[in-house]
């Protein structure tokens, strides 16, 4: 189990990037800001930095470029965007950063990225100017499909999942209810295992998540029943 320090200004970026990293076995630290991912930094000394570029205050290339000026950069860093360029991420790789992911996100990418990121050295120094590392095959890879989740076709649920719909209700409420049901069914049926569940239907994990917590899924006791 890895310490990940996430640094990005939006909530919904470090809850949905915890739940899942949290859900891998690492222990998962928070930060909104440069200032904040200072602290962590200096309290927690994290086995791998998530680090998004544009911040409000000091931006990700900015803290970049700290950390190694000040031979803090004693981790891996993996930086994120939703804006970023080649010009950027050649920038990022030049003063110490491992890898750039473009959001959104995508789970095979992210956890590819981590788990590369946690299974190399800590670079000390930055790689000399004009000579940028170019070794990650996933440098410029795109991290997040943000295709929307595709409408569901009927599936037979199987005879010990036997659940009856009330029909006389909106089409939304009754899509609604179907799909909390399939999913419930299968996160049962696959022990709570969202990687197995996320294969056998389909979607992308970073969807998966999405798609319980708006139907209102509730993954604990999935895990609880798997223990």
């Amino acid at each position: 189990m890895a310490t990940i320090l996430v640094v990005d200004d939006e909530l919904g970026i470090r809850a949905l990037l915890s739940e899942i990293l949290t859900d891998e076995g690492h222990s998962v630290e928070l930060a909104e800001d440069a200032a904040q991912a200072r602290a962590c930094r200096d309290r927690r000394r994290p086995d791998l930095v998530l680090l998004d570029i544009w911040m409000p205050d000091v931006d990700g290339i900015t803290l970049l470029k700290e950390w190694s000026a000040s031979s803090l950069l004693t981790m891996p860093v993996i930086m994120m965007s939703g804006h970023g360029t080649i010009d950027t991420a050649v920038e990022a790789t030049k003063h110490g950063a491992m890898a750039f992911l473009e959001k959104p996100i995508t789970l095979q990418k992210l956890l590819r990225a981590v788990e590369q990121g946690l299974a190399k050295p800590a670079p000390r120094t930055a790689p000399p100017a004009g000579n940028p590392r170019h070794d990650n095959g996933y440098l410029h890879d795109v991290v997040m499909n943000s295709t929307p989740m595709q409408p569901m076709m009927p599936v037979n649920l199987g005879p010990q999942s036997e659940q009856s719909f009330d029909l006389d209700r909106p089409l939304r409420e009754a899509r609604d209810a179907f799909e909390k049901s399939y999913f419930e069914f299968h996160l049962a049926q696959e022990n709570g295992s969202m990687t197995r569940v996320a294969e056998k239907t389909g979607l992308e994990r970073t969807h998966l998540y999405r798609k319980l917590k708006q139907l209102g899924v509730d993954l604990t006791r999935n895990k609880r029943g798997a223990a």
